[in-house]
C-alpha cells in the first residue's frame, strides 16, 4: 500500500480558511489531515505538498517513521508553517491506518480509555456587554446540555487606560454568568495573551469568588518564565499551549510547573502523534489534557480520538457555533449529547468529506488584522 497521491483543498468557514489534505494510496485508500492555521494559507497548502514529497511511494503504514522523516526533512525544522502541515499529514496517516487496518484510531493509540469525551462550548457569549446578556448567555449553554463554556473577557480596548475600570467590569458580567450557569457548570476565560502578569494577577484576584475554571493564555506565550512565576500566585488555573508546536516547546512550561491545564492543538502541534507524546509528558508531571480546537471536522475528530486515549484528558474545546458548517461537509458528522462527544465507531477518523459541499464555500483571503495579543499590558 504505497502513498501515491496527495491533495489539499480549501474551504471558508467565517473567520479563517479550512485547509484539508487528502493522502491517497494505490490501491485506492485514502485518508484525511486538516492544516486550518488562522492565516498563511498559500504557505502552508505549498508546505503540506513540499513534505508530502517525503512520503509520495512510501508504504503508508509506520506512522512513527513518517513522522520523523518529516521532522528532519529540513535542518531549519520546526516553525507553525511546517508543524502545520505536518501535523495535517500525520492525521492522514492515522485515518488511513485505521481504514486499512478496519479499526478506529483511538484503538490504535491504545483506548479507548474514555468512552465518551466532555465538551465545553468555545467563544460563547460572544461579545457580550452587559450583566443580563451574559446571564441568559451561560443560561442558553446549560439548556444546550453543555457543562462548561468559554468566554473571553478582557477584550476592550479601554483596558489599557482604564484597567481598574475594566476589571470591574468584566468581574460583573462573570458574576451574572455564574448566577445564570448554576454552581456545577465550569466557566473558563480565554485571555488571548492580552494581560501582563500584573494584570492578569489582579483579574484573577476579582474573578475568584466566581470560581473560573481555568484562565487560558493570560501572557504571551513566549515568555514561559513569566508564566512559571504568576502560576505560584495565580489563585485559578492557568491553561495554556495552543501556540507551542512540539514536546521541546513545552519543555520549559511543563519542568518548572507554569500550567496547570496543556492546549496543545493537533492541527499545530505535531498531530496525533506528537500530542500523544505531549500528554505522556503531560502525565509525568501530574498535568490535564484540554486540547485547543478551533478546527474543522478532520481537526475535531483527530482530537476526539486523541483525548478518548489519554489518561490525563480533561475537557476538549467545541466551536459550537461553527458545528452546523462543520457537519455540513462530512459524511458522519460527530455526535454531542448532554455535552459529551460520542466515540465514532467506524474505521479511522469515522468520517469523511463531501468534495461538493466543500467547493460550495471558495476559499477568501484572510484580512490583515493586528492581534490584540501584541498589546498586553
Amino acid at each position: 500500500m504505497k502513498i501515491a497521491r496527495i491533495e489539499t483543498f480549501r474551504y471558508w468557514a467565517k473567520w479563517k480558511n479550512w485547509i484539508f489534505v487528502r493522502v491517497e494510496t494505490d490501491d485506492g485508500l485514502h485518508g484525511w489531515g486538516e492544516a486550518s492555521l488562522a492565516g498563511a494559507v498559500d504557505a502552508v497548502e505549498r508546505s503540506i505538498h513540499e513534505l508530502g514529497q517525503v512520503l509520495i511511494g512510501q508504504d503508508a503504514g509506520g506512522v512513527e517513521r513518517h513522522w520523523q522523516a518529516m521532522f528532519h526533512t529540513w535542518r531549519w525544522r520546526g516553525g507553525a508553517i511546517q508543524s502545520t502541515a505536518q501535523s495535517a499529514l500525520d492525521i492522514a496517516l492515522w485515518d488511513l491506518e485505521g481504514k486499512r487496518l478496519g479499526v478506529p484510531v483511538y484503538r490504535l493509540l491504545g483506548g479507548p480509555f474514555h468512552t465518551r469525551i466532555r465538551a465545553y462550548a468555545s467563544h460563547w457569549l460572544g461579545d457580550v456587554k452587559t450583566a443580563e446578556e451574559a446571564h441568559a448567555g451561560a443560561r442558553e449553554a446549560v439548556r444546550l446540555g453543555f457543562t462548561a463554556f468559554k468566554w473571553n473577557p478582557f477584550k476592550s480596548p479601554r483596558f489599557r487606560t482604564h484597567e481598574a475600570e475594566t476589571i470591574m467590569h468584566d468581574t460583573a458580567l462573570m458574576e451574572a454568568a455564574r448566577d445564570g450557569a448554576g454552581p456545577g457548570v465550569d466557566i473558563f476565560c480565554d485571555l488571548g495573551e492580552r494581560l501582563s502578569a500584573r494584570t492578569a494577577l489582579a483579574a484573577a484576584r476579582s474573578f475568584a469568588p466566581f470560581r473560573p475554571g481555568f484562565f487560558e493564555e493570560p501572557l504571551p506565550y513566549e515568555n514561559a518564565k513569566a508564566m512559571i512565576a504568576l502560576k505560584q500566585q495565580m489563585p485559578v488555573p492557568i491553561a495554556t499551549g495552543e501556540h507551542l508546536m512540539n514536546r521541546w516547546e513545552f519543555r520549559e512550561l511543563v519542568e518548572g510547573m507554569g500550567a496547570d491545564i496543556l492546549q496543545p492543538d493537533l492541527c499545530h502541534g505535531g498531530g496525533i502523534t506528537e500530542v500523544k507524546r505531549i500528554a505522556t509528558f503531560a502525565e509525568s508531571h501530574f498535568l490535564t489534557m484540554a486540547p485547543h480546537n478551533s478546527a474543522g471536522p478532520i481537526g475535531t475528530a483527530a482530537s476526539l480520538h486523541l483525548a478518548a486515549s489519554i489518561p490525563n484528558f480533561y475537557i476538549l474545546e467545541q466551536m459550537e457555533g461553527e458545528r452546523e458548517m462543520r457537519d455540513s461537509i462530512c459524511t458522519d458528522p460527530l455526535i454531542i449529547e448532554d455535552g459529551y462527544y460520542l466515540l465514532p465507531t467506524k474505521p479511522g477518523l469515522g468520517t469523511d468529506l463531501d468534495f461538493t459541499a466543500i467547493a460550495d464555500r471558495a476559499s477568501q483571503p484572510l484580512p490583515i488584522r493586528h492581534t490584540t495579543a501584541s498589546r498586553w499590558h
